[in-house]
Order: structure tokens, then C-alpha cells, then sequence
């Protein structure tokens, strides 16, 4: 069983913090606390994210600067972001989060259902995204292996698991755009066509191996 998401929630009040918690306390994902930039910066180095959940008014570095970095690093910049700020937010903020390489961007007070279903369907995709890369590298390791003939029945035997395993991320990924429809969020649009690709060029790989 793999383990569960994980989001990084990023505020600097430790009562939006407690608020987050309490909104995605339904979904199942692990959320891990940064009260600055800098405690974000230091979480990502030893742990993989789904999603990013980052302030823009913080003290010292902001969420502007905080995200500049993250997407700067290999490691972390195809996470996505949401940006969630106040509703009476300097105008630009909303070109600027766009800008520095957002996702999304939600004003506080924001519709705490709307956030649970954007958050769900990228830890959808987050997990979708690591069962495909599981499958993908089974795949690899069966073409770059010639069995010799006599164990031509050890490649037959292996072929329906693999062809199963395929086929249920491929009903996976119905389901989370059906999911995404439902949540009518355009910035769902690019990872699902990204990851509509990815099963897709899986699925050639392995109709070439049969």
C-alpha cells in the first residue's frame, strides 16, 4: 500500500493553518504545516508533495519569492500551487500568481467545498501519476529483458498482469476526469492531458510487447 499524499500547507497564522486541516480533514492525504517560506523551502528537500497550498502575504519571504524558489528547484518545480490570499489583495496579485507559476489562486474567505474538490482531484492525479511511473518501469524492465526461449512461458504468464494493471490505471484516469468535469477547474486541464499522454504512450509500449 503506498503511502498517502501529502499536501504542504504554508501560513504564517497558525489559526489559517488549523482552518486548512480542518477543510481537507475528509479527504485522504497527510497535510504537513510551514509557518514561513523558508520552513517550506526546508520540508520539500526530504519529502515528495502532491500539492501546495502557499499564502502570498507572509512575513519576511513571501509567496511570490517562496514559489519563485520552489520552481527553480528540479526536485520541486512541477508541483503544483494554489495560491490563497485575502480578498482585498493588491489587483495584480492574481497576474503575479499566474506568473510565478501557479496553479490556481483562491481569496479568502474561499468555499471550503470548491477547495476540497480542486484538492482532491490533484491528489487524483498525484497518485495516479505515481501508479502509472510503477507500471512504466515494469514495462521497461520487461522490454529490455530478452527471456531466453526455454522461458518463453515466464513472459506469457507475465503479460495479463501487466495488461490488468494497465487497464486499471487507464479506468483511473476516466474517473478523475470525471471528477474534474464536475469540478469545472480549467487548470486541471494541462496535467490531465499530460497524463492522458503518458498512459497512452504506455499503453503503445505495451501493445508492441504483445
Amino acid at each position: 500500500m503506498p503511502d498517502r499524499a501529502k499536501i504542504l500547507l504554508v501560513d504564517d497564522r497558525e489559526e489559517n493553518l488549523i482552518a486548512l486541516e480542518a477543510i481537507l480533514s475528509s479527504l485522504d492525504l497527510v497535510p504537513v504545516r510551514a509557518r514561513s517560506g523558508e520552513e517550506a523551502l526546508k520540508a520539500l528537500l526530504s519529502s515528495d508533495f502532491a500539492l501546495i497550498l502557499l499564502d502570498v502575504r507572509m512575513p519576511g519571504m513571501d509567496g511570490f519569492e517562496t514559489a519563485s524558489h520552489i520552481k527553480r528547484r528540479e526536485r520541486t518545480r512541477n508541483i503544483p500551487i494554489i495560491f490563497l490570499t485575502v480578498v482585498d489583495s493588491a489587483p495584480d496579485y492574481a497576474f503575479r500568481s499566474y506568473a510565478a507559476g501557479a496553479v490556481d489562486y483562491l481569496t479568502k474567505p474561499f468555499d471550503p467545498w470548491v477547495l476540497r474538490a480542486k484538492v482532491s482531484v490533484f491528489v487524483e492525479l498525484y497518485n495516479m501519476n505515481r501508479r502509472l511511473a510503477e507500471q512504466a518501469s515494469l514495462l521497461r524492465e520487461r522490454l529490455s529483458t530478452e527471456l531466453p526461449p526455454g522461458r518463453a512461458g515466464d513472459h506469457a504468464a507475465v503479460l495479463p498482469e501487466l495488461s490488468s494493471r494497465l487497464t486499471a490505471v487507464e479506468n483511473e484516469l476516466v474517473r478523475v476526469r470525471e471528477l474534474a468535469r464536475k469540478a469545472s477547474d480549467p487548470s486541471l486541464v494541462a496535467p490531465l492531458s499530460d497524463l492522458a499522454d503518458c498512459v497512452s504512450h504506455l499503453r503503445s509500449g505495451f501493445d508492441a510487447l504483445t
